[in-house]
């Protein structure tokens, strides 16, 4: 078998494939073409969609050449697979905001440089200008309608209350005429894609057989899912995107290394390029000494680093240590409302610090975690009470803005993990 393709094979990454000896003896033959689309539904790509751009990185690596393709045309209509009812339609604005995100963030993960670089593609260059009629001439009768309905996208939709419009159903002829347009002008024979898209690949491959009588190629990978069948990349506020701005390289961070021991090699296999040895170590480590947590830290390191840079890991690092009362340094107050974001607060007026301050017992009460001062002045007395991480060991202590460890934040905390974040306005 073909060195890439044993390498997607270990890692799990071939679910569907139209015919892979075949497309072993293709890819020994020399440099191919390959492609993935991504429709822009949002000005940033999240974890599932950095999983199909790691997978035109290995190609490109294999000395391959990758065509990331943004669906501009496609966009605009909704890819119903995978889908329980229909997608709401993007203004023409909205949609441009999005592709420009979108392709930015592919120049972060692919080299598009040189004769043979990898080639960024949106698939409204080519529909923008083709009618109605001739794509109903063109394309649509090379389509068998009953092919159609027994794809599995179709057909689940139209057993539901949601149904399927026709702008829904044309979907499939917009893809499958993509992989016959890439194949004409860029040689392209082997498309790529999530398992959800498996009906919409092979209707390309059909439409190339009927237009062009060429043989092309596909195959599919699993998605990103928990050991329970969720989709991984998503939390209770929402999925983990690639732009900081959207999901800062601390949420990142922390989002991988509470990853469960059931799913962590499966992620490390999917969304690295961490070798199969030192896969196969981590793997021993975490069924070994799981509390250890070895793998999950290093997933982390490895995807926060890649995504984010050495100077987002830093950051990110450096908050994670700040939670488990580490040093807080220079902090701002977004940083600060992000860590402790489930740590109660209390808002107190800024005067309170002015003059001689706020004495340290006062500011225990009012933060909740102590019920006295009695209860203050023990808690104190036995080291127990933490100012920004720092003991404070004085129960005469007086808080000013000099104490404050952002523009207007003060971290207390009792005992080793019992915080409280008062905010001072």
């Amino acid at each position: 078998m073909n060195s890439l393709l044993e390498d997607l094979q270990w890692r799990g990454l071939i679910h569907q494939c139209t015919d892979q000896d075949a497309l072993s003896k293709l890819l020994d033959s020399g440099s191919q073409t390959i492609y993935i689309g991504f429709d822009p539904t949002a000005t940033s790509l999240h974890v599932g969609g950095l999983m199909q751009l790691m997978m035109l990185r290995r190609f490109q690596r294999a000395g391959h050449r990758p065509i990331a393709l943004v669906g501009g045309a496609t966009g605009m209509i909704g890819d119903p697979s995978g889908k329980s009812e229909e997608r709401n339609l993007q203004t023409a604005d909205q949609l441009e905001r999005n592709v420009a995100g979108v392709e930015a963030q592919m120049r972060q993960f692919l080299d598009f440089d040189g004769d043979d670089g990898a080639i960024l593609l949106n698939n409204y260059q080519w529909m923008k200008d083709y009618s109605y009629l001739e794509f109903l001439r063109d394309v649509g009768k090379n389509f068998p309608v009953g092919t159609m309905l027994g794809k599995d996208s179709v057909r689940s939709r139209l057993g539901s209350d949601a149904g399927l419009s026709y702008t829904e159903f044309s979907y499939m002829l917009l893809q499958a005429y993509d992989f016959v347009y890439l194949a004409q002008h860029h040689g392209c024979q082997i498309q790529a894609g999530g398992s959800d898209q498996w009906g919409n690949v092979t209707a390309g491959i059909d439409l190339g057989r009927r237009m062009l009588g060429k043989t092309l190629y596909g195959f599919t990978a699993p998605l990103l899912t928990t050991s329970d069948g969720r989709k991984m990349g998503k939390t209770e506020s929402g999925a983990i995107w690639l732009d900081p701005q959207r999901t800062s390289p601390y949420a990142f961070y922390q989002y991988w290394i509470n990853v469960e021991d059931a799913d962590v090699m499966k992620c490390i296999a999917y969304l690295t390029e961490i070798e199969r040895e030192e896969y196969e170590s981590l793997k021993s480590d975490t069924e070994s000494n799981p509390g250890a947590r070895t793998a999950q830290k290093r997933l982390a390191q490895w995807m926060t680093e890649f995504v984010h840079g050495q100077q987002g890991l830093d950051s990110a690092q450096r908050a994670s240590k700040i939670l488990f009362g580490g040093e807080i340094g220079d902090a701002d107050d977004a940083q600060l409302k992000e860590i402790f974001a489930d740590v109660p607060s209390e808002t107190v007026p800024r005067d309170r610090l002015a003059g001689e301050g706020l004495w340290i017992v006062e500011a225990l009460q009012i933060s909740g975690l102590v019920s006295s001062s009695g209860e203050a002045r023990r808690a104190i007395k036995e080291g127990g009470v933490y100012v920004n991480n720092q003991r404070a060991g004085d129960q005469q202590m007086k808080l000013t803005t000099d104490d404050l460890a952002s523009e207007s934040m003060l971290v207390l905390r009792r005992g080793k993990r019992k915080y409280s974040l008062l905010r001072f306005e």
